[in-house]
C-alpha cells in the first residue's frame, strides 16, 4: 500500500507546473572623483538611494526592456548594491592638500584658488587612473561581481564620474575574451608554445589572470604591451594552470549584463585609446567583439550641461563596426551606444553633480541609451 501511494504522489509532482526560475539583476554603482571622506560619501550613497528606485521603475515600465529581462529571465533587485572605491585614495590626497596650504603663503590668492579647485576635483580622477591604483580596485570590483553571481545574481554596473575609468577597465582587463591560440600568435609565441595551446586547450580568459602578479603568462608594459614570460618551461607550466587563474581573475562569464557610465570624462584621461601603436587599442577590439557576442551593453550617459560629461565615441552602426574593426560578429546581441545629449536643464557649473537631482531626466536617458542603441544597432530599415 505504501509504494502505491508514493508512486500516486511522484505521479502527482509530474502534474504540477513548474515554477520559471527567476535570477536577480543587481544594479552595482561606482563611485566618482572627490568622494574620499564621510560627507561625500554620504552624499553619494544618498544620492544612489534616490536614483536607484526611479531607474528601476522606468527599466521595468519600457516595453523593449520587459522583452529583454523576460528573455534573459531577469528581475532587478529592490535594494542597489555600492561599490566604494574612494577612501583608498585619501592618503595621497592628504598629501596634496599639504602641500596646497604650504603654497598659500607664497601663491597668489588666485592661483591659490585655481590650485585648490585642481585639487578637489582632479586628483581623484588622475589617482584612480594609475594602473598600480586601478589594479587594485578592478580586483575588489570583481570579488563584488563574483558574489553576486555565486548567489546567481547578474550585474550592471553604473560608473559616475571618474567611476567610469573602473568600469571601462573592468571591462578591459576582466572580461575572458582573450583566445590563447589567437594571443600566441599574435605575439608570435615560439611554435612548441603554440603546439601546447593546441594540444592543450584552456578557457578564454582575460588580461588581469595573464599578468605577472597571477598567471604570469606575461608583463603588460606602460606602452601597453604584453611580453611573454622568457623563461620558457615556467611559461609552459603556468599555461596549463590558467583554468585555475581564469576562474579566480576573470569576471564569471555570463553575469555582467552591462555598464552604464555616466558624467564620464573617459576620453579626457584616455586619449591614448586613439593611437594605433598602442597595443591596448589591440585588446580593445576584442573586448568590443566580446561585449557584442555575449549580449552586453556599453552604454555611455551624460548631460548636454555638464562640462566633464564627453561624448565617447561617435555611434557605429554594427556594419560599420565591422568594417572598421575588420571582424565578423558571430550571433551579435549586444550594444555600445552613447547618449550624451541629454537636456538636463541645469546650469554648466551644477550639471556634474546633478545627475541624482535630476534622476528622472537621466533614467529616462539609460532607457534610452538602451532602447535607441538597440535600434541604431540592429534595425534593418535604419
Amino acid at each position: 500500500m505504501k509504494k502505491i501511494l508514493f508512486t500516486l504522489l511522484c505521479l502527482g509532482l509530474l502534474q504540477v507546473p513548474t515554477i520559471a526560475q527567476t535570477t536577480n539583476l543587481t544594479f552595482l554603482y561606482i563611485n566618482g572623483s572627490n568622494n574620499n571622506d564621510t560627507k561625500m560619501k554620504d552624499w553619494y550613497i544618498n544620492g544612489v538611494k534616490k536614483l536607484h528606485p526611479i531607474l528601476k521603475e522606468k527599466f521595468e515600465q519600457n516595453p523593449q526592456i520587459q522583452n529583454w529581462a523576460k528573455k534573459n529571465n531577469l528581475i532587478i533587485e529592490d535594494e542597489p548594491q555600492i561599490f566604494f572605491w574612494g577612501y583608498d585614495s585619501k592618503t595621497d590626497l592628504d598629501f596634496v592638500k599639504e602641500r596646497l596650504n604650504l603654497s598659500k603663503a607664497i601663491s597668489s590668492l588666485l592661483a591659490y584658488e585655481i590650485r585648490s579647485l585642481l585639487t578637489q576635483f582632479m586628483h581623484d580622477a588622475i589617482w584612480v587612473q594609475k594602473t598600480h591604483n586601478m589594479l587594485t580596485i578592478l580586483d575588489g570590483l570583481n570579488d563584488r561581481v563574483k558574489e553576486q553571481a555565486e548567489h546567481g545574481q547578474n550585474v550592471i554596473l553604473y560608473g559616475y564620474s571618474a567611476g567610469s575609468f573602473v568600469t571601462y577597465q573592468y571591462m578591459l582587463y576582466k572580461l575572458p575574451y582573450i583566445k590563447f591560440d589567437k594571443l600566441f600568435q599574435a605575439l608570435n609565441a615560439d611554435e612548441d608554445i603554440i603546439k601546447l595551446a593546441q594540444e592543450h586547450p584552456q578557457k578564454d580568459t582575460c588580461l588581469s589572470a595573464l599578468s605577472y602578479e597571477k598567471g604570469n603568462i606575461g608583463v603588460i608594459t606602460n606602452e601597453g604591451h604584453l611580453v611573454l614570460n622568457q623563461n620558457k618551461e615556467q611559461l609552459k607550466e603556468n599555461y596549463l594552470k590558467m583554468d585555475e587563474m581564469t576562474d579566480k581573475y576573470c569576471a564569471p562569464k555570463g553575469y555582467v549584463k552591462g555598464a552604464v557610465n555616466f558624467a564620464s570624462p573617459i576620453p579626457l584621461f584616455y586619449s591614448d585609446m586613439a593611437d594605433p601603436n598602442y597595443e591596448m587599442t589591440f585588446y580593445n577590439k576584442y573586448m568590443y567583439k566580446y561585449i557584442i557576442e555575449n549580449g552586453i551593453y556599453f552604454l555611455t550617459v551624460n548631460f548636454k550641461e555638464d562640462p566633464l560629461g564627453f561624448p565617447t565615441s561617435k555611434n557605429l552602426t554594427l556594419k560599420q563596426v565591422e568594417e572598421l574593426t575588420d571582424m565578423k560578429f558571430e550571433n551579435p546581441t549586444g550594444v555600445v551606444y552613447d547618449n550624451s545629449g541629454i537636456w538636463s536643464r541645469r546650469s554648466a557649473l551644477f550639471a556634474h553633480t546633478s545627475y541624482w537631482s535630476a534622476r528622472k531626466v537621466f533614467a529616462k536617458g539609460v532607457v534610452e541609451g538602451f532602447v535607441e542603441g538597440t535600434k541604431f544597432y540592429y534595425d534593418k530599415n535604419d
